[in-house]
């Protein structure tokens, strides 16, 4: 059963979720039907991956009630700011066709622009006017979680970060539990980079599930929020069929060795300047 995560402003997200980053915007409504009748609730999208309308449209189409569906999406590098990142919000709503969002985040720190900090004080504001019930953060580095904080006194509820068997982010998962702080995974299946492994093909065949499955067991054992992204309806299913069978002590391990500490796949936070 997908588990629900709790925030520590007592919301809660479905543990396994979709996300949409290269979900074309042409077959977008196809797409997430899919996942919707597979079983997922909670969708994550954003102002850069061009495909919020859509997801709007499936919303609409799904036959779900809008309580049971938890959407996520996120304000761009060049909309932060506090006006820039009011209209952008705005924008996204409209396309949403949506009156609440339920999660807001910002997507990445981009500190060469230095605006992050005013960022989240506006989305802390947008909270406050009641169209967002959480706001959380992606991408961001332990000294840009310290500095919101530091700014604010207001604790992101989550922050979504690369994060997949060969990049576990350790350290800076420890430094999210020391706040309260969710970690949600993006690429959690490492780009397909990672499935060959021979340790994970192993475990998957003892378990009678493939690769990727096995990864995003990991991920729900590991107390992530995970969020795998698929366009093809078979592995759309396929990676929501994880709730048969569970990773024992040892597997679990095995998987925790394949940590790398260069094994980051997508840009560096640091120093992404887009």
């Amino acid at each position: 059963m997908n588990a629900q995560i709790s925030f520590h402003d007592g919301h809660k997200i479905s543990q396994l979720g979709f996300g949409m980053w290269q979900v074309a915007e042409a077959t977008a409504v196809e797409t997430l039907l899919v996942a919707m009748k597979a079983g997922y609730r909670a969708i994550d999208c954003a102002q850069i991956y061009h495909n919020e309308a859509p997801l709007g449209e499936a919303i609409k189409k799904c036959g779900l009630k809008r309580s049971d569906l938890y959407i996520t999406t996120k304000i761009w590098n060049e909309e932060q700011g506090r006006d820039k990142t009011l209209t952008s919000f705005d924008v996204s709503m409209k396309k949403l066709g949506l009156e609440k969002l339920d999660l807001l985040l910002i997507h990445w720190p981009s500190p060469h622009r230095n605006l992050f900090t005013e960022t989240w004080k506006t989305l802390i504001e947008i909270k406050k006017s009641g169209r967002v019930d959480s706001i959380g953060v992606s991408n961001f580095r332990e000294e840009d979680l310290k500095k919101i904080m530091d700014a604010s006194g207001v604790i992101p509820v989550v922050n979504q970060i690369e994060l997949h068997p060969r990049f576990q982010q350790k350290t800076l998962r420890a430094y999210h539990e020391e706040f309260g702080i969710r970690t949600e995974s993006w690429s959690p299946l490492g780009q397909g980079h990672v499935i060959a492994d021979p340790v994970l093909k192993k475990i998957a065949d003892k378990h009678k599930k493939t690769s990727a499955q096995v990864i995003i067991r990991w991920h729900i054992e590991s107390g992530l929020i995970v969020i795998p992204k698929s366009v093809t309806p078979e592995r759309i299913r396929e990676n929501f069929d994880v709730f048969d069978f569970k990773l024992d002590a040892d597997e679990m391990k095995l998987i925790e060795k394949m940590d790398d500490k260069n094994g980051r796949i997508g840009p560096d936070p640091g120093t992404a300047a887009f």
